[in-house]
């Protein structure tokens, strides 16, 4: 039988890898990565991204050295890969998990089929989460997606055909992780990676996972709002499931099962709501595969350009910088492109400053906001992006007040604080407006407004009064509710059913723990 091909993407894992699987009962298997100079020059990528996924990839071809399949490294396009290999050995199938992702590798897809299509060889993609392909229907998608996400996962592979070492020195010869490592950093000159950033890799990944079961989850409920406690009440698993180093199913099966619940109320109920949003997590990647366009387009086709005509660079470039004048949005900014992260409702704040308050049109501030989220998710974060700047037509408009979310969920100014240290000796009375200071406070505190610290780049109220006059303008010169009845239909959510109950037996349960332990070691 010919080669198999497993070809790697956002899926670094040996665990619960149906390609990988596939590829294995087939014949003889040669694991292949591309680092693409397309998919690296694009808007939405960063250093940091890289960083993490070489940490990831380190990891990866350990664990598939030890499962006796070779890796082989490139960084061209993947039609390129292939020319090579097939020039030395005659190329069978090709295996690999579907992708929901940017355009650009939508198109690098289109581009490798055509490929496959002109050599006679087979490319089969298998699905790996709870976005389902080809949904005629948004009605179905529910249970298909409690169907995939409750069946058996598979463990790693046990038998493998390996590739003869002749041929393996013929195809791999100057094609090293190092010598890609390297290219990659080339291009990417004059970035810089997150000073304090999760560690990639399946290891921390399933050590985070297993440590929130263990330690964390019960802060999940009344935490994960907060800027100063989601940093262990949340899971922190967003990254690994976006690079793959995690399934999303390995993660629903575990919460669900995970024993100790059962006797927990209050873990029982922070673990209901942690499995909430992982629903919501395949929920919002379908929008994306249903409709590809909402990475350049508005949901709500009335509100196409809006804001478009009105840019402001120069509001875009403080927004990015963090130099607001807002505490809570600068010391968001800060956080974010220090780590690599930041709590969901601090994220739904930053958009709606920059799309309410500077009325910016979505887009940059999406590539932006992109490159700085380690974690980033295209099919979560376009639909996100759109829903929290007011473009999707079905949401409520989310228009946040950040000195009001800061006396919330930052009482003190303990987060501003640590974030912004020129504010460290305001008063508590002023750390949220810092620009109400009498000047003799100013001062007295060595905080000069406008020297200092920024004074406010827009005044809320007048910020605001202005974005809803626009958007109900733009509401009145299109067919509004016709629109908006096309988006719901096309992506909004349906009501939960029973289709999968959840399964939570001893035996699995221990299974599933033992297994995740023994990774994590």
């Amino acid at each position: 039988m010919g080669l198999q091909i497993v070809w790697f993407k956002k899926d670094l894992r040996v665990h619960d890898h149906a390609a990988l699987h596939a590829a294995c009962a087939s014949g003889e298997v040669l694991a292949l990565y591309c680092a693409e100079p397309d998919i690296i020059s694009q808007p939405d990528f960063s250093l940091g991204h890289w960083q993490f996924t070489y940490e990831c990839l380190t990891e990866l071809q350990h664990d598939l050295q030890q499962l006796g399949i070779p890796i082989l490294f490139v960084y061209s396009d993947p039609t390129e890969a292939l020319r090579h290999i097939q020039k030395t050995v005659s190329i069978e199938s090709i295996h690999s998990h579907e992708e929901t992702g940017n355009n650009a590798t939508f198109q690098r897809d289109i581009r490798v089929q055509a490929w496959c299509q002109a050599h006679n060889v087979q490319w089969v993609e298998y699905p790996q989460n709870g976005v389902i392909r080809r949904l005629s229907n948004r009605d179905k998608w529910l249970g298909l997606r409690e169907i995939r996400l409750h069946s058996d996962r598979l463990e790693k592979p046990k038998h493998v055909t390996p590739l003869s070492i002749d041929q393996q020195a013929k195809i791999i010869k100057q094609t090293t992780l190092a010598i890609v490592h390297h290219s990659v950093l080339q291009q990417l000159a004059g970035q810089t990676d997150f000073a304090h950033r999760q560690i990639g890799g399946r290891r921390a990944a399933v050590a985070t996972l297993m440590d929130f079961l263990d330690h964390r989850a019960t802060q999940y409920r009344g935490g994960i709002s907060s800027p100063l406690k989601a940093s262990s009440a949340c899971s922190r698993l967003s990254p690994y499931l976006s690079i793959g180093n995690l399934s999303i199913r390995e993660v629903v099966q575990a919460s669900e099962r995970y024993p100790l619940r059962l006797n927990h109320p209050k873990l029982n109920d922070s673990l209901n709501r942690f499995e909430s949003r992982l629903y919501w997590h395949c929920h919002f990647i379908q929008k994306l595969e249903t409709e590809p366009e909402i990475e350049f387009k508005a949901m709500h086709a009335g509100l196409e350009g809006m804001r478009a005509a009105e840019w402001n660079e120069s509001h875009f470039q403080v927004w990015q910088r963090g130099e607001t004048g807002y505490p809570l949005v600068d010391a968001c900014t800060q956080m974010l492109k220090t780590t690599g992260w930041l709590n969901f409702r601090m994220r739904a704040m930053l958009v709606s400053f920059a799309s309410y308050h500077l009325w910016l049109d979505w887009k940059k501030p999406a590539h932006f906001l992109a490159r700085q989220f380690l974690d980033y998710e295209p099919g979560i974060h376009y639909p996100q992006i759109q829903m929290q700047s007011g473009m999707t037509g079905i949401n409520t408009l989310r228009i946040y007040n950040p000195i009001k979310q800061a006396e919330d969920h930052d009482p003190t100014g303990t987060f501003v604080r640590h974030w912004l240290p020129a504010l460290r000796q305001v008063p508590d009375l002023f750390i949220f407006e810092p620009w109400k200071m009498p000047h003799a406070i100013q001062q007295a505190c060595g905080v000069m407004i406008g020297r200092d610290y920024p004074a406010p780049i827009v005044e809320h109220k007048a910020a605001i009064r202005f974005a809803r006059d626009q958007i109900s303008l733009w509401r009145k010169n299109c067919d509004w509710q016709n629109m908006k009845a096309a988006v719901m239909q096309k992506h909004g959510s349906r009501k939960r059913s029973n289709t999968a109950p959840k399964k939570r037996t001893a035996q699995s349960t221990n299974a599933i723990q033992a297994d995740l332990f023994e990774e994590a070691s």
